[in-house]
């Protein structure tokens, strides 16, 4: 799961960062605003967690600015204020959760996990693109009807580059979002796994469905240009 902290108190963004990586979330952290702006169009989220206090946002409605962004994703907002009209606000504008500070760092992981449970539900159990079908719940991965069986990083990375699919996703994006190490880390795993995933999900085809784009890093599916 993908996670946004949007807070501004840096010593809590890192310490829910921290336990929220433990729970196996990529997380990424900003401190105000105007970094939205810096972020690539195609990143996604699955939960935001906002600080009500938030750097740069206006009064009155301060999730709607993230969920036209990411409007699949849950919202969580964390505020200082106890009143029962900031709650109701909140929530009215289109949060799924309101948690007061301070707050026990394991009800807040539990309060996340039960709004992508109930958020899950009603989402997409199942990328389809072209003859391959990935189950995001049993993490079934199947082409043409073969079952193909992949490592934990193998699935991890098959699903990022799906949730992109037809648009180049840069190296230094996948080394952070799949691995959670910094973007210039030099290292060259995300091609030995891409080529782990085409020895598996593309042998046999006539029609490869992973491609490398030329000093942009790698697409599923789309008809860009690549080898």
């Amino acid at each position: 799961m993908r996670l946004l902290v949007a807070e501004f108190d840096s010593v809590l963004a890192e310490f829910l960062k921290a336990h929220f990586q433990q729970e196996n979330f990529s997380v990424h952290l900003i401190a105000h605003s105007d970094e939205l702006v810096t972020l690539p169009e195609n990143i996604s989220f699955d939960l935001v967690l906002l600080d009500t206090n938030f750097p740069g946002l206006s009064v009155g409605e301060p999730p709607s600015g993230f969920l036209r962004r990411w409007p699949e994703a849950c919202l969580i907002l964390l505020s200082a204020e106890k009143a029962v009209g900031e709650k109701v606000r909140g929530l009215n504008a289109g949060a799924d959760d309101f948690v007061v500070k301070p707050f026990a760092i394991d009800e807040l992981v539990a309060r996340s996990k039960a709004v992508l449970r109930r958020r899950n539900r009603v989402a997409q159990e199942v990328f389809s693109l072209e003859d391959l079908q990935v189950n995001r719940v049993s993490h079934q991965v199947r082409r043409g009807g073969r079952t193909i069986e992949l490592s934990p990083k193998e699935y991890a990375l098959l699903e990022f580059l799906l949730r992109n699919p037809g648009h180049p996703v840069p190296r230094n994006t996948i080394i952070e979002e799949v691995w959670q190490m910094p973007q210039h880390t030099v290292t060259n795993v995300v091609d030995v796994y891409v080529n782990y995933l085409r020895r598996k999900i593309d042998a046999g085809s006539n029609h490869p469905l992973i491609r490398t784009v030329r000093g942009v890093g790698y697409q599923i599916g789309g008809n860009h240009c690549g080898s």
